[in-house]
């Protein structure tokens, strides 16, 4: 549960990075946020092999910004952190050994929580043995 800021990211073009210019214009919202939320407009692809492609992802510079940070997740609306042709998942990997934090994938219509700070919680099912778990996400607007 915290606060959520929602990343517009919709102007990148099919695979372009997500650089620290997406996050810059947030200014003093991302220092307040607990949740960066990064909007990709790729939820429009679910349910057809478009979703599976070539979609943006953080680049070293956002991730490491993500690491040095106190934030309590991040959230996508593609199928991962990491491009879809990196089977080794060199981006999870490195956000998770040394922090503890959520990363959400497959959210849907971001573009409805507007471009401020809002309250946000997302509820994990408690499974044994597992590395991840289908969510409830809860945007509360006002």
């Amino acid at each position: 549960m915290g606060q959520a800021l929602v990343i517009d990211c919709r102007d990148l073009k099919e695979g372009e990075a997500i650089g620290m210019d997406c996050l810059r214009v947030q200014g003093d919202k991302l220092d307040q946020a607990d949740f960066l939320l990064f909007n990709l407009g790729w939820d429009k692809y679910w349910g057809t092999e478009a979703y599976f492609g070539d979609y943006s992802c953080i680049d070293e510079e956002v991730l490491a910004y993500i690491m040095a940070g106190t934030y309590k997740g991040i959230g996508f609306d593609v199928i991962g952190l990491d491009p879809i042709a990196d089977e080794n998942l060199t981006r999870h990997k490195a956000l998770f050994k040394d922090c503890d934090l959520v990363n959400i994938e497959n959210l849907k219509n971001l573009d409805l929580c507007g471009e401020d700070l809002f309250y946000f919680t997302c509820f994990p099912l408690h499974l044994e043995d597992c590395d991840g778990s289908p969510i409830r996400a809860i945007a509360y607007l006002e």
